[in-house]
């Protein structure tokens, strides 16, 4: 096993943070982004700020000073099998735009193994759950055509657990953290490929930070799974409280989502979390809703689902319509999320009518 991994990363904003992990353990890494955001990269590296318990500030990780390297660079201007892992860190409806969806299909076609970071499963991934309709799962995507080249096994999920946010008064390379939970990554179905994720998982875990004070552990690592449902935690935390901050005619922070009405929340929180256990899922996979109903305490700004739409997006990430429809295959049902759905739904068709206008 090489002692360090080249590994691309679709997506500078988010893709940042874990980027900045995988680097503090001797590895390099490539971001794919747009072109203002790759020419800055390449001249000054990035900024990654990390809360820290019991630290009034948080400490500021500079990629220069890391010891792998950076480089970032436009869709058209990378070849997948140069790499050893491939990172998808971009929201969903951005893979079929043009260039993105092509270097997609690359690294679809490539078959190096495939690690998505997003709150959306890829369709391939979803096709690793065993039992279901998935082509009748094809509408909760705004492309489903850009996965079909795909093979499943080189496919895996990351759960986006960490919250982060570009701090707006700063500029594109600067990512602040503002929940620094851990990434929980699936196996791949390859044990060869699965190692690559054990080797990174325990690069990340050795890393200590030299403060005035001495070394110190950071926060936000890698955890490997064997059950493929360890990543699907996230589901009943978006539909509790990522797309409830999508409200008729703006949007509420999560902390308000999931806290103005705790039993609704609680009530669709573990509607989700029993379709998980239908799914496959062992209760020990998964988050129990006292848990995150407490993380969501700090959680003030509205998820970036409810920020697009009231931004005019036409297309959004909807993990909340794929679980309806997942539900629905087993029988299940919850007012409450049909409810949701319906409004994104119409959020979204106004956002449409109205960029047509334009």
């Amino acid at each position: 096993m090489p002692a360090t991994y080249n590994i691309l990363i679709m997506g500078a904003s988010y893709g940042s943070l874990l980027a900045s992990k995988l680097m503090f353990g001797g590895h390099n890494v490539k971001l794919v982004c747009l072109p203002a955001e790759a020419d800055l990269i390449n001249a000054e590296g990035f900024r990654v700020r990390l809360p820290i318990k019991g630290r009034k500030d948080p400490i500021e990780i500079d990629s220069r000073k890391l010891p792998g390297k950076v480089s970032a660079a436009g869709p058209g201007d990378v070849k997948p099998s140069d790499f050893d892992l491939v990172g998808l860190a971009m929201q969903e409806p951005q893979y079929r735009s043009p260039g993105v969806r092509e270097l997609l299909d690359a690294v679809a076609k490539s078959r190096v193994p495939c690690m998505s970071i997003m709150n959306m499963p890829p369709l391939p991934y979803v096709r690793r759950i065993p039992g279901l309709n998935y082509d009748a799962l094809k509408p909760a995507y705004t492309d489903s055509t850009v996965w079909d080249s795909f093979d499943s096994a080189t496919l895996t999920l990351c759960s986006p657990d960490p919250q982060a946010i570009r701090p707006p008064d700063e500029k594109v390379n600067v990512l602040q953290v503002t929940l620094p939970t851990n990434f929980k990554v699936a196996r791949f179905d390859s044990d060869a490929q699965t190692a690559v994720l054990r080797k990174l998982q325990a690069d990340i875990e050795a890393v200590r930070f030299d403060t005035p004070e001495g070394k110190i552990e950071l926060p936000v690592k890698l955890k490997v799974h064997d059950s493929i449902f360890v990543p699907l935690a996230k589901w009943s935390m978006l539909l509790a409280g990522n797309y409830r901050c999508i409200t008729k005619d703006g949007m509420r922070t999560a902390q308000e989502a999931v806290h103005s009405n705790l039993e609704e929340s609680r009530s669709v929180y573990n509607f989700v979390f029993d379709l998980c256990v239908k799914l496959g899922a062992s209760p020990a996979d998964l988050v129990p809703f006292e848990k995150y109903a407490a993380a969501a305490q700090s959680l003030t700004r509205p998820a970036s689902a409810a920020r697009a739409l009231q931004n005019g997006a036409p297309n959004i990430e909807r993990a909340d319509k794929l679980v309806q429809l997942i539900a629905a295959q087993k029988g299940m049902r919850h007012p409450a999320i049909d409810a949701q759905v319906a409004l994104v739904d119409q959020r979204l068709e106004a956002n449409r009518k109205a960029a047509a206008k334009k």
